[in-house]
């Protein structure tokens, strides 16, 4: 049987039914309309708004325009002044209720990813690489589709990584080196003496790996307990030529053994992720930030450092406080010994009109320099 739940709707008098898929877990439509090029964007935005579903029949662009029409209609309701705590859980209520309505618009997919509207455009390999294989047709939304357009994109084209010796292809699901500040730390902090070997905590792309092994360590062992990005992780290390440098390894935190340095770049925000895909940012009260910090000195070698790299802007909307993130490294046995920062340079930092442009402005990226604290006499 399909691990995919069945949605059920009527057509032309009769009952039809598909399967529904989403990659970001959203639950499948309740009640689903169906709609064509000539229903206005007034009315599909009030269906989705209630809960109504709207399975496309048309033109594949004017479905793409009727999407934009919907943003536009969100993007006009008004916004409270907020600061802190409050400006962070009122913004993350409006992406939810964003990505609830616009994910209202829903196109149909057959067997191999075909889209069977005019004027669609060939996503067979995009959805591949997302959903896997597709043995019978299914519903899925419009925005989840563009998004997944966008991903094969960037994994098929790569982001250019000086320090990591060429470009890392990000698969989908898993974090893009976009930022360039954390990348940027990793390969200006100074190594600690006789560094022949690493670990990457939560390797992701694998890039910070790749920075580590062009900067001359031996070896660097990469850690994930994500399938997508250990796949992703693996081919990029590959296709730099740093096979027999980095082995990337499944694991629940650390590789086994010690090392000379440990580096982790956790999720920056110690909050509930909406739906699986954002997992790369969000880190619920703050675990992997906390289990990193409570076992790395038991995994570092004698004179070893851990890098912990961090953005503050957990900080900066009230989520986490200095002092609280400086308990975790002491009651881990570590003690800084250096930091490096960088100022955020993401677009979102010089928008004013951004609802959390104050958080962001002031956001820094930080390189902790951690070892283990001396034993207390």
């Amino acid at each position: 049987m399909s691990a995919y739940p069945e949605v059920e709707w009527t057509e032309a008098g009769e009952t039809r039914h598909a399967r529904w898929r989403s990659e970001s877990e959203a639950a499948p439509p309740k009640r689903i309309v169906v709609a064509d090029d000539t229903m206005k964007a007034d009315a599909a935005y009030h269906l989705a708004c209630e809960g109504t579903a709207i399975l496309w029949r048309g033109d594949f662009q004017n479905a793409r325009q009727l999407l934009q029409a919907l943003a536009r209609r969100i993007e006009r309701k008004p916004r409270k002044p907020a600061e802190g705590v409050d400006a962070w859980n009122r913004y993350r209520l409006a992406q939810s209720q964003r990505a609830r309505i616009l994910g209202m618009l829903l196109l149909p997919f057959g067997a191999g990813h075909r889209v069977p509207l005019r004027r669609a455009p060939d996503v067979r390999d995009a959805c591949l690489e997302a959903r896997g294989e597709a043995a019978e047709p299914y519903l899925a939304s419009l925005r989840e589709l563009l998004g997944i357009i966008g991903a094969h994109e960037w994994r098929r084209n790569g982001v250019a990584i000086p320090a990591a010796g060429g470009r890392i292809h990000p698969h989908y699901g898993v974090f893009a080196p976009l930022r360039g500040e954390y990348v940027e730390l990793v390969a200006a902090a100074p190594l600690p003496p006789s560094c022949e070997r690493a670990f990457d905590v939560g390797t992701g792309t694998g890039v910070l790996a790749a920075v580590l092994a062009r900067r001359g360590v031996g070896r660097v062992v990469a850690s994930d307990q994500d399938a997508r990005a250990l796949a992703c992780a693996r081919e990029n290390v590959e296709r730099l030529g740093l096979a027999k440098q980095i082995d990337v390894i499944e694991a629940d935190l650390f590789p086994p053994g010690r090392a000379a340095l440990i580096v982790c770049n956790p999720p920056w925000v110690p909050a509930r992720p909406n739906s699986r895909l954002e997992h790369a940012v969000f880190d619920p009260d703050s675990r992997m930030l906390r289990g990193f910090l409570a076992g790395a000195a038991a995994h570092l070698e004698a004179g070893g450092e851990a890098w912990l790299v961090l953005s503050d802007f957990a900080e900066q909307v009230g989520l986490r406080t200095r002092a609280q993130l400086l308990e975790w490294v002491a009651a881990g046995g570590l003690e800084v010994i250096g930091r490096l920062d960088r100022k955020a340079q993401h677009p979102r930092a010089a928008d004013a009109a951004d609802p959390l442009h104050a958080a962001r402005a002031a956001e820094c990226v930080s390189l902790w320099r951690l070892a283990a604290a001396a034993p207390q006499r």
